[in-house]
């Protein structure tokens, strides 16, 4: 079982490789929006912002989300670590139902670009 510690860390590289990204993966990730990541084995929820094509944790809190994010994930720690080592594919996780993404219909088209 991934720690949070991994998952920081997972979240902070998925960061990094947006940033990097160019094309159509960069403008479908320079959306502001506010993001919620909970991870189900840990009980724990990631915060912050989706702007700039950067990930920006802001608070990491025991439990599920206390707000409702425009953008949410949910998923086992395991899972993130794995889809941003690249072992886990995110759209078969997704299709599967092991990660839950939710959020408005616009934002969904735009961050399937990511898929």
């Amino acid at each position: 079982m991934a720690t949070i510690e991994e998952c920081r860390a997972a979240l902070d590289k998925l960061s990094d490789n947006l940033a990097g990204a160019g094309g159509d993966v960069r403008s479908a990730a320079s959306l502001d929006r506010s993001l919620s990541c909970h991870i189900t084995d840990l009980d724990a929820t990631f915060v912050g912002r989706l702007r700039d094509g950067r990930i920006q944790v802001l608070d990491t809190l025991a439990g599920p989300p206390r707000e409702k994010a425009q953008i949410r994930l949910v998923m086992k720690g395991d899972d993130l670590v794995s889809m941003v080592n690249g072992e886990l594919n995110f759209a078969k996780a997704w299709g599967s139902g092991r990660v839950k993404l939710e959020a408005g219909l616009r934002d969904l088209l735009r961050l399937r670009t990511l898929l």
